[in-house]
């Protein structure tokens, strides 16, 4: 039976869906770079953003063969990133724009991927995303993570044209960055469950393909947690590229269930919003994804869910679980659950107009987030 009769616009509207045309995940990927550009007839100049790191890691290589192989009629240019702001965004346009490329290659993590399909868009070309660390479902959406005023904002960018995630250099990454990609995903649970009670009391449009993408992802990585979580004596070292391969398509899922809905709303609910809070509250945020997980922890107990299952799935990935592990101070936690229905009000979720302190505080407590 249907759960939500009615309540399906977001399916049956006519709309663009961006969606990558190319996915290409496994081992020595990498290498694929110039077969991909050209099944995607892009033969002009290309031009790569990415840190000083990871061009290191991957951009440099990616250069050598992009020029030698992929019959490109000019160069490949590099433009090496510090922070994603306007600011950076208008700097490589100001640097990219003489070259006249046919598109852009976003390598790196959040920050150079962010840039390179903001960039993109403003320049009217493609971009392709080639993650060097599976740390968020950011490589697939079309939304990018900009850091202005002080605050970190979502703002409309375009999906990547296609997506190129070699594990081999993903599964050497810090094993906390791949700890991070999963909490990303499986705070997807307490997301979709937001939308559902939007699209009950608010009549929000609902999408039952997105949500189910979005799930999807998020049971995967259940599914799979004692898979991907290495032993404590190799934790160091990075996971096998299996691991890295099962991260990465859950993200790879989660990222298009958003651009399918057009939205952010299938993979970013309430403890999303709490994670953004923390992020201008606390001297020094976890990763993103970490403040999503434990985010989601909380929000779970406000839906009446099993948060405690939540929880050990999260022990079990290696992923912290309390204020203590994530090294943020507890009444960084409590401010963080008052702010955040403020982040983004125009979005209803489970908590509605605001908690109260006392209600934040007995929360945080009998989810073991805060002794």
């Amino acid at each position: 039976m249907d759960a939500f009769p009615g309540k399906r616009e977001s399916d049956r509207e006519a709309r663009m869906i961006e969606m990558p045309r190319e996915i290409v995940v496994g081992e020595n990927a990498l290498e694929k770079v110039p077969d991909v550009l050209k099944k995607l007839k892009l033969s002009g100049n290309t031009y790569i953003i990415t840190g000083r790191q990871t061009n290191i890691v991957a951009g440099e290589r990616i250069r050598e063969m992009t020029e030698a192989e992929s019959g490109c009629i000019g160069k490949c240019g590099t433009y090496i990133s510090e922070k994603a702001t306007p600011e950076e965004v208008s700097a490589i346009l100001d640097e990219v724009s003489g070259t006249d490329p046919c598109c852009l290659l976003g390598v790196g993590s959040g920050r150079s991927i962010d840039l390179a399909k903001l960039s993109s868009k403003k320049l009217g070309i493609p971009f392709l995303s080639i993650p060097t660390a599976a740390s968020h479902d950011g490589i697939v959406s079309s939304r990018a993570s900009i850091h202005s005023d002080g605050e970190s904002k979502s703002v409309d960018a375009q999906s990547p044209m296609a997506v190129i995630a070699d594990t081999t250099i993903i599964s050497k990454a810090p094993y906390r960055l791949l700890a991070a990609g999963c909490g990303d995903v499986i705070s997807n649970y307490t997301s979709v469950l937001d939308w559902e009670l939007a699209s009950r009391l608010l009549n929000e449009p609902f999408s039952a393909v997105s949500s189910s993408m979005a799930l999807m992802s998020a049971e995967l990585i259940t599914e799979s947690a004692d898979l991907i979580h290495p032993s404590e004596e190799i934790v160091g070292m990075g996971v096998s590229p299996e691991a890295a391969r099962l991260v990465i398509q859950a993200l790879v899922t989660s990222g298009m269930a958003m651009s399918f809905a057009g939205s952010s709303r299938p993979a970013s609910g309430a403890e999303h919003m709490f994670s953004h809070a923390l992020d201008h509250i606390t001297q020094r945020p976890a990763l993103h994804g970490v403040q999503c997980a434990v985010g989601s922890i909380m929000m779970m107990y406000l839906h009446g869910g099993d948060w405690n299952l939540l929880r050990e799935t999260m022990i079990r990935l290696g992923i912290p679980t309390s204020a203590e592990e994530m090294g943020i101070p507890d009444e960084d936690i409590v401010e963080a659950l008052l702010a955040a229905p403020g982040i983004r009000p125009e979005r209803y979720t489970i908590l509605g107009k605001g908690l109260t302190r006392p209600a934040a505080e007995k929360m945080a407590k009998i989810t073991k987030v805060i002794p």
